[in-house]
């Protein structure tokens, strides 16, 4: 989304946010890292208060894919942490979402990549390997399917059913 912020995106797609097809997220989330604008093609990921799905997602090469972590708005423990943060920079994600919280912020905010998170709390989370991938998801009012696209900059985040050109 070179140079183009969602506010451009939504005012030149009137008639998609009519019918659905371009959906914005309830504004909650904060931004981290270097990169407060990114896109890509969406992966879905389903767990609460457990990090290990998310850490085998990032060991995967990106390819420019925006992993988007529904754990259920949890605040009481992170999901997601500064090594797999440093991960997934290294493999080629553009960005991660997560609804939950992230710790190790400093070094998340040291990383060329976008992340959005409620918030940071220094407790870790549990390492069960609980959770379901690729499925849909609701997070901050939105719903979100593996495939769809995300556009993030610092006004918020877009979903589309496809990608968008504009």
């Amino acid at each position: 989304m070179a140079l183009v912020t969602t506010a451009e995106v939504c005012d030149a797609n009137l008639q998609l946010i009519v019918s659905g097809e371009l959906r914005a997220v309830l504004p909650v989330f904060q931004i981290y890292g270097r990169r407060p604008f990114f896109s890509g093609p969406i992966v879905t990921l389903k767990v609460f208060e457990d990090n290990v799905l998310i850490r085998e997602f990032l060991e995967e090469k990106g390819n420019g894919r925006v992993l988007v972590v529904d754990g259920g708005g949890s605040l009481r423990c992170a999901i997601l942490g500064g090594n797999p943060v440093v991960q997934a920079q290294n493999n080629g994600w553009a960005g991660i979402v997560v609804n939950g919280c992230v710790r190790d912020v400093d070094e998340i905010n040291g990383c060329d990549i976008g992340v959005r998170a409620l918030h940071s709390h220094p407790v870790k989370a549990s390492k069960k390997g609980i959770g379901e991938r690729h499925v849909p998801i609701t997070i901050a009012g939105t719903r979100i399917c593996d495939g769809e696209w995300l556009y993030a900059d610092t006004d918020g985040i877009l979903i589309s059913k496809t990608e968008l050109s504009v």
